[in-house]
């Protein structure tokens, strides 16, 4: 195992009706003047909105609000909320919503902490944040976990370009989870979120050292739980226990807990899929499990034991007699598929309703490389024509 530092400093709070306590919180970590955030109508028209600012007023906490956040947000939405926070005088941004009004909220409170400089500046790695204004999270979507992680992902949707930034700084203050806030969702969007939530557990366990049985032991069965609870809201999407199992391993996902004690990860599979989404806005969930397969089976022999050991302990294969390390890696693989099918989820682009064309592709694989500033992954080191033919597997 490898040295390393877990920091989570999110306060959680969990269960039925817990939305009504945001006022209470917000006043505890010194919010007075709240930018309440959120994305598209269902916040307003299921009530929640109101009951949010209700509970605001009972606290004599002022609050403007910004709806309109998108999938794969955008950064004019951003400048959008740092205006509107700058004219009334913005101390705390209340995020209602998931990971793409949790990431917007974000990026608005690293450019109130530098009202100088361009926010998208961040995302492009030209420097670091000097700050961010607090934040507290009513979570409507279990999948992103940017509820209690570091990171935040941004798309330019002049350019087509999708980047992350990712600073302890921005860590929200607390986290309201109401299971019961996540019923509506549409079947899609609900396994997409647990597909996100499996990847950010899989990008740490795909690594080529460092590894922890203890963590490895808490992805997989982190996993095995993910598996279970989605294809039960698959067929039973407003059951209370599933809903919440799914929304507490959104969080465990991608707060830094099952990557404790190794190299940091693979994370190529969410890179090749932010292009992807940076160019065509598909689901992330979705897009993410129309690449991986491809990913998994270009680089499985250059981390085999990994794979053989996913194979068995996650996806249950048995080895028979006869069957080699490869055999079992590759029936891994194919369980896996066979799971995001049953979830109703692509495994290929063209599943995925997209076809890139070889100039796409090139683009998308420079994108990929610029963003991180070299090779991909820890798997396998991925280069420009690596990248290319995964695309290519991926149709």
């Amino acid at each position: 195992m490898f040295n390393f530092e877990f920091y989570a400093p999110t306060r959680v709070i969990f269960g039925k009706g817990t939305e009504m306590k945001a006022g209470r919180l917000v006043k505890r970590f010194g919010g007075s003047r709240v930018l309440i955030h959120y994305g598209g109508k269902s916040a307003v028209k299921s009530g929640l909105i109101d009951r949010v600012k209700q509970s605001l007023d009972e606290e004599g906490i002022f609050h403007v609000e910004l709806g309109g956040v998108v999938p794969n947000p955008h950064i004019g939405k951003v400048y959008e909320g740092v205006e509107l926070a700058r004219a009334n005088q913005i101390d705390f941004i209340l995020a209602v919503g998931g990971g793409s009004v949790i990431d917007s909220s974000k990026a608005i409170g690293y450019a109130m902490a530098d009202p100088d400089k361009d926010v998208w500046e961040l995302y492009a790695h030209e420097r670091k944040a000097s700050g961010c204004l607090p934040i507290g999270v009513i979570l409507t979507i279990a999948a992103a976990g940017s509820e209690m992680s570091n990171s935040s992902v941004i798309t330019d949707e002049k350019t087509g370009t999708k980047r992350d930034y990712s600073n302890n700084i921005s860590r929200p203050k607390f986290a309201i989870m109401n299971p019961e806030l996540t019923m509506t969702l549409p079947d899609y969007q609900t396994q997409s979120g647990c597909t996100d939530i499996m990847m950010h557990t899989m990008e740490r366990y795909f690594t080529q050292g460092g590894n922890m049985e203890l963590t490895d032991q808490i992805a997989e069965g982190l996993l095995r739980t993910v598996m279970k609870y989605a294809e039960i809201l698959h067929t039973d999407p407003t059951n209370y226990d599933a809903r919440a199992e799914i929304m507490w391993a959104g969080s465990l996902a991608h707060n830094g807990l099952t990557g404790c004690g190794n190299d940091g990860g693979d994370f190529a599979s969410h890179m090749i899929e932010h292009e992807l989404g940076g160019m065509f806005d598909v689901t992330h969930g979705a897009g993410l499990a129309a690449v991986w397969p491809s990913w998994a089976r270009y680089v499985y022999k250059e981390d085999l034991p990994r794979f053989v050991r996913y194979a068995e302990q996650v996806m249950g294969v048995e080895r028979k007699d006869g069957m080699s390390d490869e055999d079992v890696a590759l029936a891994g693989i194919e369980a896996m598929e066979a799971f995001y099918h049953r979830i109703g989820m692509p495994v290929n682009m063209t599943e995925l309703g997209i076809s890139p064309t070889e100039e796409q592709m090139k683009q998308m694989a420079e994108g990929a490389l610029k963003a991180v500033g070299g090779p991909l992954g820890s798997a396998k080191k991925l280069y420009e024509d690596d990248i290319i033919n995964i695309y290519r597997m991926a149709k």
